[in-house]
């Protein structure tokens, strides 16, 4: 990822409405396609149902398991390694 699309990101949060789903899935695409790590809609939705219920990671570390291309069995390991279950 570049540095430049890291901010960018960042400032396009700094004021979003994480209860509004259509927001959080553009925030989903942008973040998978700035680290070219594709999102099946499974784990779109699951993301989408975590964060608009207000179960965010507390930190970046737990958000981006989520988002990492080398888990195995695909959402629910990302799910249970970022405390979603």
């Amino acid at each position: 990822m570049k540095k430049d699309e890291i901010f960018k990101i960042a400032d396009s949060v700094s004021n979003a409405d994480f209860s509004d789903p259509q927001v959080v899935k553009a925030l989903i695409a942008r973040i998978g396609q700035t680290a070219g790590v594709p999102v099946s809609k499974e784990k779109e939705d699951a993301i989408v149902k975590a964060i608009t219920s207000g179960n965010i990671p507390g930190n970046f570390s737990s958000l981006s398991k989520i988002f990492s291309p080398k888990q195995s069995n695909g959402l629910t390991s990302a799910a249970n390694n970022a405390g979603f279950a």
